[in-house]
């Protein structure tokens, strides 16, 4: 190899590991000196995952909930889940102990990833400023972006809550609660209730009228709070081992054109895109609750 081709080859390296290190913002802000208006950035990240938090109360996003496969690094065709015993059933030993015996198994191809698009406008002129442009991009953009996320992982076509599989629960039982009640399900089930997502009219009501938020928390249980959960239920299950997010491992970020109705007024508009879908492994062991 020639010096030069080494020469180059080492700056494109460096120019590589730099935009490993630079957060979404600044990445498109470096390509928007050059491009302009023009500027259209592809991520070989999912960049909903490359931001941390400066606030001292975090609210983590449901994708913190899940194990997340990376298909652009771990690529595979295929997934495992289970289901229920159904009627008529041959009877099957120690299925009166250990309910999830008497399960099928299944093999599934991974089904098609979800597009989840985020829109803002971008006040006049910011562009002039890259460190106010990044930082718009960063936690704005990316941050609904992530909102965006939310509705894909819950209430979108293949959420959580349009899932068929997923029972309700609306029975207190001895608890008290349809919360601890669903966590005892899931472990008749043979799991573990790791997760709770809840709105946050309820994690509050609760959480000033008892013990029992401090209680699920302290009993190793991760809660979300999002408002896309409808108020008076939550979802209750094992999202450590019953369920998997299929994430493509890419982003995009563009200048565009927004659909008709995306803003009250006309103006520059940024839109971002990332592509994932939401599993169940073990649709058993989880719950959408009536509080």
């Amino acid at each position: 190899m020639q010096r030069t081709d080494v020469i180059k080859r080492t700056i494109a390296e460096v120019v590589e590991d730099r935009r490993k290190q630079l957060s979404p913002g600044q990445v498109f802000v470096d390509a928007f000196a050059e491009g302009g208006f023009d500027t259209r950035v592809d991520y070989d990240v999912t960049i909903t995952d490359s931001l941390t938090s400066s606030r001292r109360k975090p609210r983590y996003p449901s994708r913190n909930m899940l194990k997340v496969v990376d298909l652009s690094r771990d690529p595979q065709e295929f997934y495992w889940h289970e289901s229920p015993a159904r009627p008529g059933d041959p009877a099957v030993d120690g299925a009166d102990l250990r309910r999830e015996a008497a399960n099928h198994f299944h093999r599934s191809p991974i089904p098609p990833l979800f597009t989840t698009k985020a829109w803002v406008q971008v006040p006049d002129g910011l562009w002039d400023d890259p460190t106010s442009f990044a930082e718009f991009i960063n936690y704005r953009l990316v941050v609904r972006l992530a909102t965006a996320e939310n509705v894909t992982i819950l209430r979108g076509e293949g959420g959580l809550l349009t899932m068929p599989d997923i029972a309700r629960l609306t029975d207190p039982g001895p608890f008290g609660s349809t919360i601890l009640s669903a966590c005892n399900e899931v472990e008749q089930n043979g799991s573990t209730a790791d997760g709770l997502i809840i709105n946050p009219a309820d994690y509050y009501r609760l959480l000033g009228s008892g013990t029992l938020m401090r209680d699920v928390e302290e009993n190793g249980v991760f809660i979300v709070r999002t408002r896309l959960v409808d108020p008076g239920t939550a979802i209750v299950g094992d999202f450590g081992h019953g369920a998997l997010l299929f994430d493509a491992g890419r982003s995009m970020i563009s200048f565009a054109e927004p659909p008709p109705g995306t803003f009250a007024e006309p103006g520059v508009a940024l839109t971002a895109e990332i592509y994932e879908r939401v599993v169940l492994n073990l649709p058993t062991c989880f719950f959408v609750v009536s509080l």
